[in-house]
């Protein structure tokens, strides 16, 4: 069995054990859209975590049997053509949901705590030269009785939700597909959940539904204290109005792990706002925990095994 993944150096050291003892692994760290086209003449089973697998791409593999994807979305198959050429799309499920839910939790932390605030206080020596023992210039605000707005209550978004209820946080959500299946939390109207909540965090898929779907009109409606967190996808939030809300002091702040385009170009509004200190970035690494992406290599694993 020839299997080629064909950008697995967005897997980094994970091992690759799993994988490479089901058949002949060939990995390519990064492929773009010709190398693709010349890397999978004989592959038989074929990985991919973002590149796009099209039609011109699956005609270019006549031996292929089988294609996973190194991720749960499949956005980036052409599920039709596969179809029509009898090959299966696997992905893999739910293996990053604990990570995402605590990258999510170190954002929302690090906003209403101010972390990065205190620790340069102390390693920058201004706390070693204050009179009296504490920093109480950037106070930090309390979770308990904070509400909660989530956006996209899948499996992410319900063990947010009952991580910010241990926290003692007031938990309400806005359903993105219309219909509203929780009978533990209140749904609430996109216009309710912006304009009520304290934090509000995104956690749903990218589609005709969600696409742009706060926008600066949504954005405007978010209390001055109020702080919005997306570890969806990038274009639910428009960056470029949250950008002109932060550049205002509109709103408390915001962390994002995803973005519109990615990387996220050097011109982006995001890397240039006038009130830094009030976004927290990160590289679209929520998803990434060591054990999620074990997981995530035995899943691929265990869908080829199940696929051959």
């Amino acid at each position: 069995m020839k299997i080629v993944f064909l950008d697995a150096s967005t897997m980094g050291d994970t091992p690759i054990d799993p994988i490479a003892a089901l058949g002949e692994l060939t990995l390519w760290p990064t492929s773009t859209k010709e190398e693709a086209l010349q890397r999978v003449n004989d592959c038989e089973v074929l990985i991919v975590n973002k590149v796009k697998v099209d039609r011109e791409l699956i005609a270019a593999a006549p031996k292929l049997k089988l294609i996973c994807v190194a991720a749960t979305g499949v956005n980036n198959i052409d599920l039709q053509e596969a179809a029509g050429r009898g090959i299966p799309v696997r992905n893999v499920s739910g293996y990053s949901t604990d990570s995402v839910v605590q990258s999510t939790f170190m954002h929302m932390l690090s906003l209403l705590g101010n972390a990065p605030y205190f620790d340069d206080a102390v390693k920058s020596g201004r706390y070693s030269g204050m009179s009296i023992f504490t920093d109480v210039s950037k106070p930090f605000i309390e979770m308990k009785g904070k509400k909660l707005g989530i956006v996209g209550l899948g499996n992410i978004g319900n063990k947010v939700a009952a991580i910010a209820k241990a926290f003692g946080m007031e938990v309400s959500y806005y359903s993105t597909s219309g219909t509203s299946h929780s009978k533990e939390y209140p749904s609430l109207p996109l216009e309710t959940i912006m304009s009520e909540s304290d934090v509000i965090s995104v956690h749903a898929p990218y589609n005709e539904r969600t696409a742009g779907l706060i926008g600066e009109n949504e954005l405007r409606m978010m209390k001055r204290a109020a702080f919005i967190i997306n570890m969806g996808r990038g274009g639910i939030i428009e960056e470029a109005a949250l950008a002109k809300v932060i550049d205002e002091d509109l709103i408390g702040g915001a962390a994002l792990d995803v973005f519109e385009k990615e990387p996220l170009p050097a011109e982006s509004p995001l890397l240039h706002t006038s009130h830094p200190e009030k976004l927290r970035l990160s590289p679209h690494t929520a998803w990434a925990s060591v054990e999620a992406r074990k997981r995530l290599m035995d899943g691929i694993a265990a869908n080829i095994r199940l696929g051959w």
